[in-house]
């Protein structure tokens, strides 16, 4: 079997004698420093979730460069580009490998100013007519949670037709534009937890609604053969393990 590079440069140093030998492991111990994990996930969830999180982890492993892909694109089932694929409801099973994070729920919020405008607000019948910001993931995904969900899951039957003033592909993007008091939004727990303790959002209702589908983390055959891909599973699994017991709230 041939050499790797990394082995082969080894093996270069050492030959020239013992008295290199502390280059050769100072030229190994650089070699795994420079060891990437490479982790994509739909956009908002990586920059409202994942990213608060991951110091962390990194705090774990400093001299390991992570590599973040915020994308809706699903990677390739075997994985062969990049190391782990966060993502959401049916498409993990398209990978060899999935385990469940957790279950979200979603909630009606606004900018604190646009309770002010609008203080019947909490009342879903009333909301139902206010300007309201819809969230619209695409094609591929089918079970993301819509106002008319909410709305009927509060008793609302007869409700007027759901025209939101403005839809986002990005949750991100709808957060930002409530948060600038466009209209009221349906959150998702796990993006707004930041937003709401620092009083950029409030919440307009504590009824809830499960999200169909989990979160999860997928990956490929030969993924848990590096030790940092197992450390970083572990502790992603750790720090999601109370998600998956508490009820939403």
């Amino acid at each position: 079997a041939a050499l790797t590079p990394a082995a082969r440069a080894y093996h270069e140093l050492i030959s020239q004698g013992f008295g290199r030998l502390a280059l050769a492991q100072d030229y190994i111990t650089a070699h795994k420093q420079n060891e990437e994990l490479t982790i994509s996930g739909f956009p908002t969830f990586m920059l409202k979730w994942l990213n608060p999180r991951l110091p962390e982890f990194h705090a774990t492993a400093p001299d390991l460069a992570i590599r973040v892909l915020a994308t809706h694109q699903e990677a390739d089932p075997l994985m062969l580009e990049q190391t782990f694929r966060l993502t959401y409801g049916e498409a993990a099973q398209r990978y060899l490998h999935s385990r469940v994070l957790f279950t979200d729920h979603c909630f009606p919020a606004c900018a604190p100013g646009f309770l002010e405008r609008y203080p019947q607000a909490t009342d879903p019948a009333v909301l139902a007519g206010l300007p309201l910001i819809g969230i619209d993931w695409g094609g591929g995904y089918t079970t993301e949670p819509h106002w008319r969900d909410w709305f009927l899951a509060q008793g609302l039957e007869d409700l007027p037709a759901i025209r939101p003033i403005t839809v986002h592909s990005l949750s991100s993007l709808a957060l930002d534009a409530a948060m600038a008091g466009e209209g009221a939004v349906l959150a998702q727990g796990a993006f707004v937890a930041e937003d709401l303790r620092a009083g950029r959002l409030v919440r307009l209702s504590e009824a809830c609604l499960t999200m169909p589908d989990p979160y999860s983390i997928c990956w490929g055959s030969t993924t848990l053969d590096r030790p940092v891909a197992r450390d970083f599973l572990n502790w992603l699994m750790r720090i999601t393990k109370p998600l998956r017991t508490v009820q939403p709230s």
